[in-house]
């Protein structure tokens, strides 16, 4: 069996056991213990490996509890930033898990004590309240003390079950993907509130390859929107870890998308000290600006999502949103994240941002930011994408690059909506990497492309109102049937002939009919 075999199986295997032990629970409130339980699983063996060091003769798991000394302890929380018993193990957990009538009371303070081992320590912001969704306590698993323990059990023993091959050859890889697919098939299944925390990887691979197009190394990487973490890693699936230096920094403004997020980095073997991710408004209380700028910047804001705007007069002297001299509408967002996102971004850095289209053309407040974005030079590209991309809306959307380091004042417009840039399966639109290396290729050489990809220049934009819509620019490929007049004309005059032809021969038997009656 091939490695993509494997990896296929265990996918199946892991959706099975999401649906199987839920039971009449519904699947989106019932994420948390399937993603927790791996989670909880992935940081037991990781924990585990990195304790015994590769040396076969020693079982960390088997080790009791007291001959764990302070240092080692100590040591082993500013490596990993967290702490782990032997007895506190998934894997020892699991052994016991049917006959232990205590066992959802037992998960709740073993969850308490990994959480406070960081307590102190550099790492304890990023292990604080890691597990706080997965509430052993919940009426969701169950009525009875009974019901939970059984349901909780079922959920540990499903994913213990799990083939991922030893740890230290390609556990960590097999546990992402598992994570990632997890994250995918809720968010395909809850609609909408689904597509707000979760990008799909062929969308989120573009996003990271437009943001660091050109880039031998960037410093970090940031999203200002992170929902799941999906684009952030994206980053460094595709592309070489030492490429970026200090790591993975975003803000979430959900708290149980948050966690999602700060787990997803755990899992794709990001450690503690190479992400910073944060809770709250990143429109109303941001975090990082006193760090230094980012030299990409990835995101999927929401769309036209509501925000106090205008309500909060302190806000147009605001840093980020000053130079444009005017605020978002209140009522649309979207422009406000575009601002915050240019701000945060180095004087060599580029962001991709996916956007409503509806900003691009609008006018008002929209059209007045645009002005600034034009004539300040900071619009590299605008790529329309074909619909039905994203989890829970068919909206074709479009993404918009920034750039502080353009060498020409021209702006890009790439219409890579039609059939030659995705592929249909099940209910959604997907970009395959061919698809995605056709954009990145008009994307790098900037030429135009028939009917695709046109560069335009400023003055030219400024006449039009600022208008950024891909249509206003690149002139859409007629495919009407051509007509030849000539042809047509004698293919008209020989079925008026043939017409005039039957109308005489309907005549003649008319009148032989009526001779013969008369």
């Amino acid at each position: 069996m091939t490695s993509s075999q494997q990896t296929q199986e265990l996918k199946s295997k892991i959706w099975q056991i999401a649906n199987d032990v839920r039971g009449t629970v519904d699947g989106w409130d019932f994420k948390q213990y399937v993603l927790g339980a791996l989670f909880y699983r992935f940081i037991s063996e990781n924990f585990s490996s990195h304790i015994e060091g590769g040396d076969d003769s020693i079982h960390y798991a088997e080790l009791a509890n007291d001959v764990i000394t302070a240092e080692i302890k100590d040591d082993a929380i500013k490596t990993k930033g967290y702490f782990i018993y032997p007895d506190q193990l998934f894997g020892n957990v699991v052994a016991n898990a049917n006959g232990n009538e205590n066992l959802n009371t037992d998960l709740a303070k073993i969850f308490t004590a990994i959480e406070s081992s960081a307590i102190g320590y550099d790492s304890e912001n990023d292990i604080k309240g890691l597990f706080a969704d997965f509430d052993t306590t919940s009426n969701r698993l169950g009525n009875t003390v009974k019901d939970k323990n059984s349901r909780l059990a079922s959920v540990l023993k499903g994913v213990a079950a799990l083939d991922f091959g030893e740890f230290e050859e390609n556990q960590i890889d097999l546990f992402g993907d598992a994570y990632e697919f997890l994250i995918s098939n809720y968010a395909a299944n809850a609609g909408k509130s689904g597509g707000e925390f979760f990008t799909p990887q062929h969308v989120s691979k573009l996003i990271a390859q437009l943001a660091m197009h050109g880039q031998k190394s960037v410093n970090k990487i940031y999203d200002p929107a992170a929902g799941s973490g999906s684009l952030l890693l994206q980053a460094k699936k595709h592309f070489d870890a030492h490429l970026i230096e200090e790591g993975f920094y975003g803000q979430e403004i959900n708290h149980t998308t948050y966690n999602l997020a700060r787990m997803n980095m755990f899992l794709h073997n990001v450690n503690y000290d190479k992400f910073n991710m944060k809770l709250g408004n990143t429109l109303t209380d941001p975090h990082f600006l006193d760090d230094k700028p980012f030299d990409a910047i990835v995101s999927n804001p929401p769309y036209s999502v509501k925000w106090i705007g205008s309500d909060d007069p302190t806000l147009i002297n605001d840093d980020r949103f000053a130079p444009a001299s005017v605020l978002a509408p209140k009522s649309k967002a979207d422009f406000a994240f575009v601002l915050h996102c240019l701000n945060y971004l180095s004087g060599k850095g580029r962001a991709a941002i996916v956007c409503f289209p509806g900003i691009f053309y609008r006018g008002g407040a929209e059209q007045k930011i645009r002005k600034y974005l034009v004539d300040s030079n900071h619009v590299e590209t605008v790529i329309s994408l074909a619909p039905n991309l994203f989890y829970g809306t068919t909206i074709a959307v479009t993404i918009l690059v920034l750039s502080k380091s353009k060498k020409d004042t021209r702006i890009q417009f790439i219409d890579a909506s039609g059939e030659d840039f995705f592929k249909k399966e099940t209910n959604n639109n997907v970009m395959k990497d061919d698809h995605l290396q056709k954009i990145m290729d008009m994307f790098s050489s900037k030429e135009d492309v028939e009917y695709i990809a046109k560069s335009e220049r400023q003055d030219v934009i400024a006449a039009n109102d600022y208008n950024l819509s891909i249509s206003s620019y690149v002139e859409a490929k007629d495919t009407r049937e051509v007509v030849d007049i000539i042809e047509l004309n004698k293919e008209i005059k020989t079925t008026v002939a043939k017409i005039n032809g039957l109308r005489s021969d309907i005549d003649k038997i008319v009148a032989e009919i009526e001779g013969d009656e008369a």
